[in-house]
């Protein structure tokens, strides 16, 4: 769009002292002696001049957006710039929606937990794994129990074995500080 001469994203860049919406080049921002173009509905319109490419873009009364800053010369395309803004957005979004991010879950004992203390941290740790998320399990030792560190190493055994169907030992047991601890991961099929 045109307003006295001057586009949006110019008078946006003239206002706003040079920053941009994005790191997206826009129009006069655009200093590169020769630009490959792409026309507004997609074919390639050569490599010319920034100027010639601004004056096509302000024919069509539409912006000249560099869309691929790095390449040799840098790609330009004739969009509308706050339809080809908010196409971008929906698509960040859209990628966003799609990918799982997945959490470290702690579960903690003590090296004198009773069994149905252990069968309810299991099934925890099940649902945690069934989710997709990591299970980190801790063992915590205070006072005298740190003199027998070593022969506790068999509880975290026992709850890697326990679930051994579903679950995969990512990291081994393995002692820091006053504590000892294994992370388990989802079992590949």
């Amino acid at each position: 769009m045109i307003y006295g001469g001057y586009s949006v994203s110019t008078i946006f860049f003239i206002f706003f002292g040079g920053s941009t919406i994005s790191d997206l080049m826009i129009n006069e921002q655009i200093r590169d002696k020769e630009v490959r173009v792409i026309g507004s509905d997609g074919e390639q319109l050569g490599i010319m001049s920034a100027r010639e490419a601004q004056k096509l873009a302000d024919d069509e009364g539409l912006d000249l957006v560099k869309i691929s800053p790095k390449a040799n010369p840098p790609v330009c395309k004739i969009v509308d710039y706050g339809k080809f803004r908010y196409e971008q957005a929906r698509k960040e979004k859209e990628a966003k929606k799609k990918q799982h991010v997945v959490e470290v879950k702690e579960i903690r004992m003590s090296p004198n937990i009773d069994a149905n203390d252990m069968n309810t941290k299991v099934n925890a740790a099940k649902k945690f794994i069934s989710k997709g998320d990591k299970v980190k399990v801790t063992l915590r030792f205070r006072g005298r129990e740190m003199a027998h560190m070593q022969s506790s190493k068999h509880i975290l055994d026992d709850f890697a074995e326990a679930l051994a169907e579903v679950a995969v030992v990512e990291k081994a047991p393995k002692i820091e500080g006053r504590s000892m601890s294994l992370v388990l991961t989802e079992k590949k099929s």
